[in-house]
C-alpha cells in the first residue's frame, strides 16, 4: 500500500476519532436534563398532531404544558378525559372551559340564494372565490365546494344536497383548519353551549341582500332591539352576536322576518319558583335580568314581567325548585 494513502487514513481516522470524543464530551457536558413530565403528557395526549391546541403538535404542547405556557386541558381533542389525566400528572385542576366547535355564519345554499351564472373553472371554493366568485349573487355565501370538508381531519364535515357545510359537533374538535381554509370567512369557532347563531355574513344593504338570498340578515335590527341582554349589535347591516352575553333565550329568532337567526335551543314559556326553595340566592344570581326577588333562606319568586325565559335560573338551581313549562 502506498505509505502516502496510509498515512492519511491513518491521520483521517484520528481526527474522526478526536471529533468524535469531544462530541461526545459535549453532549454530556452541555445536555439538557428533560422533565419526565413531558413524556407522561405526551403520552397522555392522542397523538392526533392536529395543532387544534395551537401548537405545532402532540410534543410540543406536552412541553408548552410542563413549562407552566399551555394549560392542562388545552387538548381540545381529548377532551374531559385527557384534560383530568394531564392534570393529575401535573397534580393541578382541570380546565372545565366550554368546548368550541366550528359554526358556518351563512344559511344560503342552492336553493336559497340567486345565480350570477355556471362555474366552470375548478372544483374548489379558492378557485372560485379568486376567478369571479362561483356561482351566486351574494359575494359573502359559501361558495359551496367543501374545501372545509376536504381539510377537516375528523370528518366533521359533510357537505348537504343545498351545498352547505354540515358539521357534526360530536366530531369537530375545534382545531379551527376549516375557518383557516374557507375563503369567505363564513366559518368560526364558537362555545359549544351556545344554541343562538346568525346565519349571515353579508354586509349589504338590506335592497340587495332581498334579491340574492331568502334568508340573508336584511339589516332591520329587530333582533338586536329585541335581545334582553344586549348580545346582538348591529354592524354594517349586519347583526353580529356577542357569545359570551348571550343567554340562548331565542327571542331574537323569533322576530328575525327573514329567519336568518338559527336558535338550537328550546322555548321556554314560564318559568316558576316551587315550594323546594330553601332561598339559597342562587337563582337570582344567576339571573340576567334581576327577575328574581326573596330573601336568604325564604321562598323567592319571579317577576314573569320582566323574565325573559332564558332558564338559567333552573340550571343554577340545586334542589329541583324551579319548574319549567315549555
Amino acid at each position: 500500500m502506498n505509505p502516502t494513502y496510509l498515512y492519511s487514513l491513518i491521520s483521517m481516522g484520528g481526527i474522526a476519532a478526536l471529533l468524535a470524543a469531544i462530541l461526545g464530551f459535549a453532549s454530556e457536558r452541555f445536555k439538557v436534563e428533560q422533565d419526565p413530565r413531558v413524556g407522561k403528557v405526551e403520552d397522555a395526549l392522542p397523538g392526533a398532531n392536529c395543532g387544534a391546541c395551537g401548537y405545532a403538535g402532540c410534543s410540543a404542547f406536552a412541553e408548552a404544558v410542563v413549562n407552566g405556557e399551555a394549560p392542562v386541558g388545552g387538548c381540545p381533542v381529548g377532551g374531559d378525559k385527557v384534560s383530568s389525566n394531564i392534570a393529575d400528572i401535573m397534580g393541578a385542576d382541570a380546565d372545565s372551559s366550554d368546548k368550541v366547535v366550528a359554526e358556518l355564519l351563512c344559511g344560503g345554499g342552492i336553493k336559497e340564494t340567486t345565480k350570477s351564472g355556471k362555474y366552470q373553472g375548478i372544483k374548489t371554493c379558492k378557485a372560485a372565490n379568486s376567478v369571479n366568485g362561483g356561482e351566486k349573487d351574494c359575494q359573502y355565501s359559501c361558495l359551496g365546494f367543501g374545501d372545509c370538508e376536504a381539510i377537516c381531519p375528523f370528518d366533521a364535515i359533510v357537505m348537504s344536497e343545498n351545498g352547505l357545510p354540515q358539521i357534526d359537533p360530536e366530531k369537530c374538535t375545534g382545531c379551527g383548519k376549516c375557518v383557516e381554509e374557507c375563503p369567505r370567512s363564513i366559518l368560526l369557532l364558537a362555545p359549544l353551549s351556545a344554541k343562538t347563531h346568525i346565519r349571515c355574513s353579508s354586509h349589504n344593504i338590506g335592497k340587495i341582500v332581498r334579491k340574492t338570498c331568502e334568508v340573508g340578515c336584511i339589516g332591520c335590527s329587530l333582533c338586536a332591539r329585541t335581545c334582553p341582554v344586549d348580545a346582538i349589535e348591529m354592524k354594517d347591516n349586519l347583526a353580529v352576536i356577542d357569545y359570551e352575553k348571550c343567554v340562548n333565550c331565542g327571542k331574537c329568532a323569533e322576530v328575525c322576518p327573514t329567519g336568518t337567526i338559527g336558535f338550537q335551543g328550546q322555548m321556554i314559556e314560564k318559568v316558576e319558583i316551587n315550594d323546594n326553595c330553601v332561598g339559597c340566592t342562587l337563582c337570582a344570581k344567576a339571573c340576567p335580568v334581576d327577575a328574581i326577588e326573596g330573601e336568604v333562606k325564604k321562598l323567592h319568586e319571579i317577576d314573569q314581567e320582566i323574565c325573559i325565559q332564558c332558564g338559567l335560573c333552573f340550571e343554577a338551581c340545586n334542589v329541583d325548585a324551579v319548574d319549567l313549562f315549555l
